[in-house]
């Protein structure tokens, strides 16, 4: 498409110059070849810029110096333009300089005319005006395509980050009800004849943790479906408690406890307040919330299927500058990556914890029996009041 309006704006360069030239009878021989000098090579002016326009320039600067008639210079208008819509800084300077240079020299030698100087003048500040126009409107063009694809990128990155979001969540979620289902269901039976009421209890778990299961994958398939209306209800530190509770169903001896500021006991020492909850939970920012809930529940679902171990302890430990989250069993301490495929279980849980800013540590227990996941995640300086 550039090709052929380049052609047509040569071809209308062409006409306008060398019919008026070769109209009203014959003229000097001189006359029709400066016409074509000063039209026809407009038409590689995208290819030589610069040639083009001293081509072109010299001849009308030498036809109007021998006495052609007075015409409109249709090709240095072009070249003009083009110089202002198209070339850098420099090039539109040097166009600039080019076309006064020949027009004072064209319109003052060999005899001063002002009134057609005044005309001409006019006409080369539109053409330069015009092309200005021009590059300002491509270039607006060009920022705003631009905008677009780096709007449509960012959106394409949120959905991508959206998705990785649900996807850990419906693993977590999934992993975890499963692995507590089945190992309520497989100790059900044994415990029915000998143990009814225990038999019960462990049934219950099962019925409990499948109803809490569907209740959050029905919000996070609704989320899916339309997100501005079905947000995913994310749960918090305020949940770790019936999480724990959970896991202390199947068997395990799960203690959750928050070192937010230990009691002193009798004696005068540090203790942490008895019971399979301890301390105060704090709710921090929910991003942060969920993290710390996700990282909890998939090291349970870890140690409930995998561990062998007979006690888990979650530890809650925050300051003002961060939060963190500990989860330490006392089963065989050389698994690597937990139930999934090899590493995906910590991976995930490391990406929730980068997600925040934070860290994920992972490793043996410190006094070398057991398993420990411990996850920090920084909290957001308080706002101050003015």
């Amino acid at each position: 498409m550039k090709r052929y309006v380049n052609l047509a704006v040569a071809v209308v360069a062409v006409a306008a110059t060398v019919l008026p030239a070769v109209a009203g009878g014959p003229r000097a021989w001189w006359v029709l070849p400066l016409a074509v000098a000063s039209s026809v090579p407009v038409l590689w002016r995208d290819r030589a810029l610069v040639p083009v326009a001293v081509v072109v320039g010299v001849a009308t600067t030498v036809s109007a110096s021998l006495g052609a008639p007075p015409l409109l210079p249709v090709g240095p208008l072009v070249c003009l333009y083009t110089f202002a819509a198209r070339s850098s800084l420099a090039i539109r300077l040097l166009g600039v300089v080019l076309t006064a240079a020949g027009l004072v020299v064209s319109l003052l030698h060999p005899h001063p005319d002002v009134e057609v100087l005044r005309y001409l003048s006019v006409a080369y500040v539109f053409s330069y005006a015009l092309g200005t126009s021009a590059r300002a409107r491509r270039t607006q063009a060009a920022a705003l395509a631009e905008r677009d694809r780096r709007v449509a990128g960012e959106r394409a990155a949120a959905v991508l980050r959206e998705r990785t979001r649900i996807a850990h969540d419906l693993h977590d979620i999934l992993t975890h009800a499963v692995g507590v289902m089945i190992v309520q269901a497989e100790a059900g039976p044994l415990l029915v004849r000998p143990h009814p009421d225990r038999a019960d209890t462990a049934f219950a778990t099962i019925a409990a943790t499948g109803r809490d299961a569907v209740v959050q994958l029905r919000r996070a398939v609704g989320s899916l479906r339309e997100p501005a209306d079905h947000p995913l209800d994310q749960p918090g530190l305020a949940h770790l408690s019936a999480l724990v509770e959970r896991v202390r169903a199947t068997g395990l001896d799960a203690v959750l406890t928050v070192a937010s500021g230990p009691s002193e006991s009798a004696d005068g020492r540090s203790e942490p307040p008895a019971g399979p909850a301890r301390g105060v939970l704090v709710e921090p920012p929910a991003d942060v919330g969920v993290a710390a809930y996700r990282i909890v529940q998939e090291s349970l679902t870890n140690v409930v299927r995998h561990a062998g171990a007979g006690s888990v302890r979650v530890l809650l430990a925050h300051t003002a500058e961060e939060l963190t989250v500990s989860v330490t069993d006392d089963g065989h301490g050389d698994r690597a990556s937990g139930a999934d495929p090899p590493g995906y279980g910590i991976v995930g849980m490391r990406e929730r914890a980068q997600a925040c800013g934070g860290t994920l540590r992972t490793g043996p227990a410190s006094d070398g029996h057991g398993f420990t996941v411990t996850a920090t995640l920084p909290l957001p300086a308080p706002a101050v009041a003015r």
